[in-house]
């Protein structure tokens, strides 16, 4: 006989910590769960739960020279109560607010890494339950800083992150959904003690002194916060462990940056990319020629090598001589243009020009019936504005096929869509679902806020009354040591090489979105100050010089090719005699005008055709159908019917009401024909319901 015995103890390294966060508890359970991790935790804000891991690889992928670090955020739809839509009934792709969300992780979470580290990283957060007023991407942010911070994965943390609303002028931490819901801002911010780390922002023209307070308030938080991650960092946190470097030998570097500083130089003064890629090819032939058998893994290693080398000329220009490599002034803006109309048969279409970067916006107009349904884990069901990005490799010059969109042209396309959508009109004043299809033809820099300036033009191209032209653009940063400068408009050369893309769009009155990516630990208040003082001034010079030259005011109507939209409110309890049995009614309508008819249950009905006169003529038809007539008004019908008793008059298209024969004339008839014919035009005048509840009428009355 066996005997079966278990260990006393399962969870004996189980820790529990708590913590309250915008006065809701935070717990933060680790050693029960996910042990093979290098680092794990499951962390409850409210009732949402998230489980963080964080695992490396035991040894450098070769031949790369980057960190390869995944984040993935793990939406599971039972931790909303809910079964997946679709055939297949589980999760497939993640949706677009989960690649969001990853991104949003990712971008603070990256330059706290060693630089020379190129373990492979993985961090996956899995959503196992959702309350809707502790949202998943604070929880997911935060327990990815715990999870580094206690596993032996270097990285030089912990951050915190939170997000920031703004209720009735009051600025409001981790707000509630009921908060979210009436917030005119929608703010994210990640942060270590010493700086802030991360901004990811949309908003209803907030002023800039109030986003920089949100900013601000949301830091002095986080470093409260990161006072509890430290204490759990001291109880449990494990070594770090050692790795090979993946830098490249100083002397090799300093070796061959000597042999071709002046050629690299001459090669970086042109403000053309084409140029400056044709001039680099001789060179880089170069150093493989002289020193290939020097160095033998020289060819693994020149992306990396011409990256550095171009990366110390472009920063030592900016720092000490305070040149910019197409010869602007700090403050100065690329040549721009913008042109409207362009393509005939599309609802609307803009261009915007910045230096070599090109953005060809489309818009198209449609029926609130092609709303975008979404299959989520949060509450919003579907989405009325779409905006969606296209990079193709020829926009870069690079000769590559096309693939399906990845997690960069999703996230700038929701962060134009974020943009914009402050200065829509409501559905009520503009009943349309409203798509964006921003193409990349060409970059050089500062794309995302290329469409972002494409895509006003193209609404009010397409007779869209948006509140406000919004414009984007990109403040840059070169720091070295306590020593900093920022630059307005950077291109891909300062982009690449510079430490911050501060971007940030709006109106004149204030901010639509904000979306910050850095190479660096943070960002200080003097920094963000000044990033939001020049964006600010450079978002108005372009609405003022170029997209208002361009287009000065929304087209008074909509293109004559994009759906011809009405809407008219009816009686809910009169839904049904339009619709009709089986759809009958509504279907006839369609039929007879060419129109496409939405009726809400509030009775709300949108009628869009191709044109106003079917528009109207369905308009007509279901007036008709939902009219009432008034206890003393006075119409004008023909007669439809004639019969013994009276006749029959159409007194509204459809309606008919039966005038008694007594009623007919002043002075006593033996026959309705002795006095009307089918067809005749008569004035009626109601009378009200008879004995038997049927509408009456009378002609001798209403004279």
């Amino acid at each position: 006989m066996y005997e079966i015995k278990s260990s006393a103890k399962v969870f004996d390294q189980h820790k529990v910590f708590n913590y309250t966060l915008a006065g809701r508890p935070l717990v933060v359970e680790t050693g029960k769960l996910a042990g093979l991790a290098n680092g794990a935790c499951l962390v409850r804000y409210g009732e949402t739960s998230v489980l963080c891991t964080a695992t490396a690889s035991e040894k450098p992928r070769e031949g790369i020279d980057f960190l390869p670090l995944s984040v993935d955020l793990e939406e599971r739809m039972y931790s909303a109560g809910k079964i997946p839509g679709g055939y297949l009934k589980r999760e497939g792709k993640p949706s677009e607010k989960a690649v969001l969300t990853s991104r949003v992780i990712d971008r603070p979470v990256r330059p706290l890494f060693p630089k020379d580290l190129r373990n492979d990283v993985a961090l996956t957060l899995t959503v196992m339950s959702v309350d809707p007023d502790c949202e998943p991407e604070v929880v997911a942010m935060i327990g990815s800083s715990i999870a580094l911070s206690i596993s032996d994965i270097p990285w030089n943390g912990p951050l915190g992150g939170l997000h920031v609303g703004l209720v009735d002028g009051k600025i409001v931490i981790n707000p509630t959904e009921a908060e979210r819901k009436v917030s005119d801002l929608e703010l994210t911010v990640a942060a270590s003690r010493q700086k802030v780390v991360m901004i990811e922002a949309g908003a209803n023209e907030v002023p800039d002194d109030v986003m920089y307070d949100a900013i601000m308030l949301a830091h002095e938080e986080i470093k409260r916060f990161l006072d509890f991650v430290d204490a759990i960092v001291d109880e449990i946190g494990k070594p770090k462990f050692e790795y090979p470097s993946g830098e490249l030998d100083h002397d090799m570097f300093d070796k061959i940056f000597a042999f071709c500083e002046k050629d690299l130089m001459n090669a970086l003064d042109t403000d053309d990319k084409n140029i400056r890629d044709a001039r680099m090819v001789p060179i880089t032939d170069a150093i493989i020629e002289k020193f290939s058998e020097e160095y033998p893994d020289l060819g693994v290693q020149m992306p990396e090598l011409v990256y550095k080398m171009q990366k110390k000329v472009v920063r030592r220009w900016l720092l000490e001589d305070g040149k910019r490599v197409d010869g602007r002034a700090m403050n100065e803006i690329r040549p721009l243009a913008a042109e409207v109309g362009m393509f005939p048969r599309v609802h609307g279409s803009g261009m915007f020009t910045r230096g070599q970067t090109q953005v060809i916006t489309f818009a198209t107009l449609g029926t609130l019936a092609e709303v975008q349904m979404l299959d989520g884990i949060d509450n919003e069901t579907e989405k009325r504005y779409m905006h969606h990005y296209n990079m193709p490799g020829f926009s870069t010059g690079e000769a590559k096929p096309s693939r399906t969109p990845g997690r960069r042209e999703i996230g700038h396309g929701a962060l134009a869509e974020r943009s914009l959508v402050p200065v829509l009109p409501s559905e009520a004043e503009f009943p349309y679902a409203i798509r964006l299809v921003s193409e990349v033809v060409s970059s050089n820099g500062s794309t995302s806020q290329a469409s972002v300036c494409g895509s006003t033009l193209a609404l009010m191209d397409a007779g869209v009354p948006i509140k406000a032209p919004v414009a984007g653009i990109s403040c840059g940063l070169i720091t070295e040591g306590e020593r900093w400068m920022t630059m307005i408009d950077i291109q891909g050369v300062e982009d690449f090489y510079g430490d911050m893309d501060f971007k940030v769009a709006g109106t004149h009155k204030g901010i639509t979105s904000i979306q910050m990516d850095l190479k660096i630990d943070g960002l200080t208040p003097a920094i963000i100050k000044e990033a939001l003082e020049s964006t600010h001034a450079g978002r108005d010079y372009i609405i003022d010089e170029v997209i208002l030259k361009a287009i000065e005011a929304p087209r008074a109507e909509v293109n004559e090719y994009a759906p011809k939209m009405m809407t008219v409110k009816i009686d809910p309890d009169k839904i049904r005699e339009v619709i009709g049995k089986g759809g009958s009614v509504i279907q006839k309508i369609t039929a007879d005008t060419g129109a496409k008819i939405d009726i809400e249950d509030d009775g709300t009905v949108y009628i869009a055709a191709v044109n106003r006169a079917s528009a109207d003529a369905a308009k007509a038809i279901i007036d008709a159908i939902c009219f009432e007539p008034e206890v003393g008004a006075v119409y004008t019908g023909k007669v439809t019917g004639i019969k013994e008793f009276g006749c029959f008059v159409e007194y509204a298209p459809g309606k008919e009401g039966m005038v008694h024969i007594s009623k007919i004339a002043d002075h006593r008839i033996e026959k309705v024909e002795d006095v009307l014919s089918l067809g005749d035009t008569v004035k009626v005048k109601y009378i009200g319901l008879d004995k038997k509840g049927r509408m009456d009428f009378s002609i001798k009355d209403a004279k």
